[in-house]
């Protein structure tokens, strides 16, 4: 149940905190004072859609927070476990900031999570019922997911399970249309990625091999000029018979040791002498050794341009570098590899389809005949219901129509559609086309009652649900809502002084105009302030002590059928 709720600058609240309590609480108060604006900010809690228009002029954001307690074994501790998030002391805290840049904050017990996230906690705790959800009943569509909701424990699992399969069916489905309008593309695509991988398979490519041949060939396009520097070099170093230059350095290097300890200078002048004639020696040596490697084959030169070649050829179709090539070649061995499967697969593809349709027929069946059970025992609950809403002579029927041969939705493969019939002797209608607006809201209570039991919520808020109803009708609605709120926290909006009555907390919601500013304030109502406003409901202008008493009468009545 929801235990308290904290409300800041959000539509005309500044600033609200209210407590909450077990059983039946109404909020009343002149239109526009603001009681939905307190269902709307629960709901955004639950994972409403939010905006940035919700947020008081004047403010950077609003905040909302709500305390929610529930027991051991409720849905919301599986939720919360699945998510990860910490709970303990039977009770969660969800918190919501919406700002004017758009930034949405969500937290639950003090974790930030998504929108989605905080809906899913949301749903096992809070169901808000207001007028709009009225037009449920008046699509058609909605009508199955209705029925199935009640028959829950009966439908839910062969439901998924169909889900399911349907899901695989559209896949495969859509897999067979695919193929056929796109068989000329797809083979072109086959061919092409085979030829890619053998192209570049059997060129054998090597990280770093385009460098080194680069590098031989440069070596063989330079072979003269190689040759005739290290000739040249070597001559100039070693001289001819006549001058040997390296000797002459070594004249001077012996020259230099003689009187390299006569003085420092000296000594640094034969080390100098000394380091360039073994350098030379070492360099000659270096020289003489490449000319022995030095060796001209124009074959190699030939093979290396055709390599080279090769690879310039991939580069230039898959990539800028040899690991680029590669790289290609990676991702074309992996959709040949998927193409080459949905190839081999593809020729079974018409049974996997034919198999799975038949799953999904049966399954379908399995459903109907699950459906049927429940909808006879919905229309007998919605019956019994209605006949303590003073409508014990409309007729509830659950109409079902089978879908052509071969067409399924999500759901299964029947239309799912409530009929009734208000007064006997007339024909059995679509819902949607007859009834009154007071009906539709006894019908949908009536759903509700019975949906009480199966959904597990612990706080059911109906939001102005008693509209268009009056009399006696209305104090049979009140009843009905009370009785919900003996297993389920009920807040209620009303404006009918019935319903009002038969709450066991009764809030006044104010709408009050400070300095220039519109503000909502809200009281919880002693006895005496119930008796008042039960008053002010009844008579609608001045309150005269016959509506008191009659509103004092309400309290008793009420008190008494509760009881």
């Amino acid at each position: 149940m929801l235990e308290h709720l904290s409300i800041h600058d959000f539509a005309i609240i500044d600033h609200l905190e209210i407590d909450f309590s077990n059983g039946m609480t109404v909020l009343t108060g002149e239109t526009g004072a603001g009681k939905s604006i307190i269902i709307d900010a629960v709901g955004l809690l639950a994972g409403g859609r939010g905006s940035q228009n919700f947020i008081r002029t004047g403010s950077n954001k609003l905040l909302i927070q709500g305390l929610f307690v529930f027991p051991e074994d409720g849905l919301t501790y599986q939720v919360l476990d699945d998510m990860g998030i910490e709970h303990s002391d039977n009770s969660v805290i969800l918190q919501r900031e919406i700002y004017r840049n758009g930034r949405n904050i969500c937290r639950v017990n003090g974790m930030i999570v998504n929108t989605a996230m905080l809906k899913k906690v949301g749903e096992t705790i809070v169901d808000i019922h207001g007028q709009n959800e009225h037009q449920e009943l008046m699509q058609p569509e909605k009508h199955v997911h209705l029925l199935d909701e009640f028959g829950k424990k009966e439908i839910k699992d062969l439901l998924i399970q169909y889900q399911e399969t349907f899901d695989h069916y559209q896949t495969l489905k859509a897999s067979i249309n695919e193929k056929r309008s796109n068989e000329k593309e797809w083979s072109q695509r086959l061919d092409m990625l085979e030829f890619q991988e053998n192209e570049i398979s059997n060129a054998n490519l090597q990280i770093g091999e385009e460098e080194e041949l680069v590098s031989q060939r440069d070596h063989l396009l330079n072979y003269q000029k190689i040759v005739d520097a290290l000739n040249l070099s070597f001559s100039a170093i070693n001289g001819d018979d006549n001058i040997n230059p390296l000797d002459i350095i070594g004249e001077a290097k012996n020259s230099m040791e003689s009187i390299e300890e006569v003085d420092p200078q000296f000594r640094e002048i034969s080390d100098n002498i000394k380091n360039a004639f073994y350098l030379l020696q070492d360099a000659s040596d270096n020289i003489s050794d490449q000319l022995d490697l030095q060796e001209f084959d124009q074959g190699k030169l030939e093979e290396i341009e055709e390599r080279l070649n090769t690879i310039y050829v991939l580069k230039r179709k898959y990539g800028d570098s040899i690991e680029q090539v590669l790289n290609h070649y990676q991702n074309v061995v992996k959709e040949l590899s998927t193409m080459q499967a949905d190839q081999s697969t593809g020729e079974n593809l018409n049974e996997q389809y034919e198999s799975t349709l038949n799953q999904l027929t049966t399954l379908a069946d399995e459903l109907n005949v699950k459906r049927h059970k429940v909808a006879t025992k919905l229309e007998k609950s919605v019956h019994d219901q209605l006949s303590d809403l003073y409508m014990a002579k409309t007729e509830f029927k659950v109409n079902f129509e089978k879908l052509p041969i071969g067409e399924f939705h999500s759901y299964g493969n029947e239309r799912v559609e409530f009929y009734m019939r208000t007064n006997p002797g007339e024909a059995m209608l679509p819902l949607a086309k007859i009834a009154s607006g007071g009906e539709l809201s006894r019908i949908m209570l009536a759903l509700k009652t019975l949906f009480t039991s199966v959904q597990g919520v612990t706080s059911i808020i109906f939001d102005e649900v008693d509209t268009g109803v009056s009399g006696r009708v209305a104090q049979a609605i009140a009843e009905k809502i009370s009785k919900i709120a003996q297993k389920s926290q009920v807040l209620c909006i009303t404006h009918l002084p019935q319903v009002a009555a038969m709450s066991d907390h009764h809030y006044f919601i104010e709408k009050k105009i400070e300095k220039d500013r519109t503000m909502t304030s809200i009281v919880k109502l002693s006895v005496q302030k119930r008796v008042q406003e039960l008053a002010r409901m009844l008579s609608g202008t001045t309150v005269t002590d016959l509506t008191l008493q009659h509103a004092n009468e309400l309290l008793k009545l009420a008190d008494e059928t509760k009881k």
